[in-house]
């Protein structure tokens, strides 16, 4: 199983590897202020490659929400993303949030619900 650690900062050489396996693209320029700007972050490593992350944006408040869950392809269907969102709410609620939100594509539903996540109507406008 994958070492699970809170808030690694890994660098970008190592987000953008992830990104590229699970996204097919290595988003962000600059992952610094991204994570700056969480509420936490969660990092699944095999040894010390990462091969698995979550971020945990909040409002400042007592809402978080759940960003950029992803797993390496090499890595996925063994319970990682689950750690991964399980580490998230803990560390979310540890930290004063009340409420977790997420967004999905509706085939990653039952990833979702497993992890604990109810039903809910939400929007969604594309601004760029």
């Amino acid at each position: 199983m994958a070492r699970i650690s809170v808030d690694p900062f890994p660098d970008n050489a190592a987000l953008k590897r992830l990104w590229l396996a699970a996204w097919g693209d290595a988003g962000p320029a600059d992952f610094g202020p991204v994570l700056s700007r969480s509420l936490a972050h969660v990092g699944a490593y095999d040894g010390t490659v990462l091969i698995g992350f979550v971020n945990v944006a909040w409002d400042g408040g007592v809402h978080a929400f759940i960003l950029d869950t992803c797993v390496d392809p090499a890595y996925q269907r063994q319970g990682i993303a689950l750690a991964l969102l399980a580490q998230a709410a803990e560390t979310a609620r540890a930290r004063g949030a009340a409420w977790l939100h997420v967004d999905f594509e509706p085939r990653l539903e039952a990833l979702y619900r497993q992890a604990g996540f109810g039903h809910t109507a939400a929007g969604l406008m594309r601004l760029a």
